[in-house]
């Protein structure tokens, strides 16, 4: 029933970009540590690099779970499934890292995601695979898929930069996790592109 593949083939980029959500998901080396488990879904903030490399935005609204934890010991496991058409689930379990406003890279990795970026995006998230594996799905319910929610997008469009900046400031859990692990650089830096 399930496949390990030593690459993103072509049929596994095909459904990964189809899928409107997906899941990360990341752990403190600590064994009473939060294990975190996200959701991330606004439309075109994910991008299959090459057969090996993925990144997806990471925006403000919630803690720094992931960050604190890729900061910390790079593991990251992200998941799809199919929650309509034919049963499947990936998982790319893999190295992660977070790429700072301030990075040298951020110009050419924010680039790749052309509209979905947005005034909220505080990291690039790269995720370099090292195992990469689907199994049927066959537990995973159908459910329809109505749309995007633009929430999001909406309230963090209202902000400047420096607004934007501020509200990462006050929020708790930004520059640390909820175990105390260094997560986003605060202040944070301004949007260099």
């Amino acid at each position: 029933m399930g496949k390990l593949y030593t690459h993103i083939t072509g049929r596994l980029r095909a459904f990964i970009e189809e899928q409107p959500v997906f899941f990360t998901a990341t752990a403190p080396l600590s064994g009473d540590g939060h294990v975190n488990l996200s959701p991330k879904g606004r439309a075109g903030s994910l991008v299959v690099i090459d057969d090996l490399t993925l990144a997806y935005l990471d925006f403000g609204g919630s803690g720094a779970e992931t960050i604190a934890h890729l900061r910390e010991n790079g593991r990251i496991t992200l998941m799809w499934c199919a929650f309509s058409g034919p049963p499947n689930i990936v998982r790319i379990h893999g190295e992660g890292e977070a790429v700072f406003r301030d990075d040298p890279r951020w110009g050419e990795l924010i680039g790749l995601f052309g509209a979905a970026d947005g005034p909220s995006a505080r990291a690039v998230v790269l995720v370099r695979a090292r195992r990469v594996a689907d199994v049927c799905g066959y537990a995973v319910p159908l459910m329809e898929y109505q749309g995007e929610r633009t929430l999001h997008a909406e309230h963090f469009g209202r902000k400047t930069d420096e607004e934007f900046a501020a509200y990462c400031e006050k929020k708790e859990f930004i520059g640390s996790s909820v175990d105390g692990l260094p997560a986003l650089p605060l202040p944070l830096p301004p949007r260099t592109v």
